[in-house]
């Protein structure tokens, strides 16, 4: 685990990521790579929220576009629809609770910051498909996850090419976050976006030297659950990649990893206090 301490400022409160979080993925996408159409109706998404927090889950993940490789695009209005319904069941239910939304949109971020105190805004695309998005975050002074993809979901997996993996990546980090500062972002967490424009060679080299990417200075957020870098690698389907996420969660956590975004909160939280246990000096 890392030696560096990373706090965040959720809503003027600082948070420490000395202990690992744990964030849960609600997907209210019909079309989601595991957990797709799940999660519709509000008994479903309020159901699914009780569960991340029960099982010790820290922060809950709401995506309304799906990301998946080859998904279908998304409009704005339908993105907007679908977490305004969603966010005020979840809202009114758990008020306090801290919430993340996955969007690359500017406009998106805006309404749902103002609208529901979202609290962290994930960005897949990591300011590069909305040239708004770094001015609206440093605007509203929420934390920021700033994702690493090349390419689009549409196409990021038909070819992805690196010159080099660790130094492209790197240079892409590097221009993002100077532009993110120069906007005014003040948290931000860094995401290698495995899957996303990577190879299933590329995205175990990434998690093999994730500590490489310790010398940003910056909390690193690590997103494998049931991804296909497991379950192809294994021949097996996603219902059956629990062990080999927890596995890829501990190499991780072991690297410098100090959120692990996932669908198993209960085993990521289990993954956590072990590893914890292990590095206790």
């Amino acid at each position: 685990m890392s030696g560096k301490s990373h706090v965040i400022n959720i809503k003027g409160e600082l948070r420490s990521l000395d202990k690992p979080l744990a964030m849960g993925i609600l997907n209210i996408t019909p079309d989601s790579f595991f957990d797709g159409g799940k999660y519709q109706l509000e008994k479903e998404i309020i159901e699914r929220c009780e569960q991340i927090i029960n099982e010790g889950g820290d922060i809950i993940d709401i995506g309304a576009y799906s990301s998946r490789p080859g998904a279908m695009h998304v409009s704005e209005r339908e993105e907007i629809s679908r977490l305004t319904q969603s966010l005020s069941w979840v809202r009114k239910r758990f008020p306090d609770a801290v919430i993340s939304v996955d969007t690359f949109r500017a406009s998106v971020s805006r309404m749902v910051v103002n609208d529901f105190e979202v609290d962290i805004i994930n960005d897949i695309s990591g300011g590069m498909m909305d040239e708004k998005m770094f001015v609206e975050i440093g605007e509203l002074g929420v934390p920021y996850i700033l994702m690493h993809m090349q390419g689009t979901p549409q196409n990021m997996q038909m070819n992805p090419t690196y010159n080099n993996l660790i130094g492209d990546i790197s240079l892409f980090f590097a221009k993002q976050v100077k532009q993110a500062r120069f906007c005014g972002i003040k948290d931000i967490i860094l995401d290698l976006g495995f899957g996303f424009g990577k190879t299933l060679e590329h995205n175990y080299e990434l998690l093999r030297e994730l500590k490489q990417f310790e010398l940003f200075g910056l909390p690193m957020l690590v997103g494998v659950s049931r991804k296909s870098m497991i379950y192809k690698l294994l021949n097996i389907l996603p219902e059956h990649a629990l062990n080999g996420t927890t596995a890829l969660n501990t190499v991780a956590l072991l690297n410098g990893a100090n959120i692990l975004r996932v669908h198993d909160v209960k085993e990521a939280v289990e993954c956590i206090n072990l590893v914890r246990q292990l590095t206790k000096a």
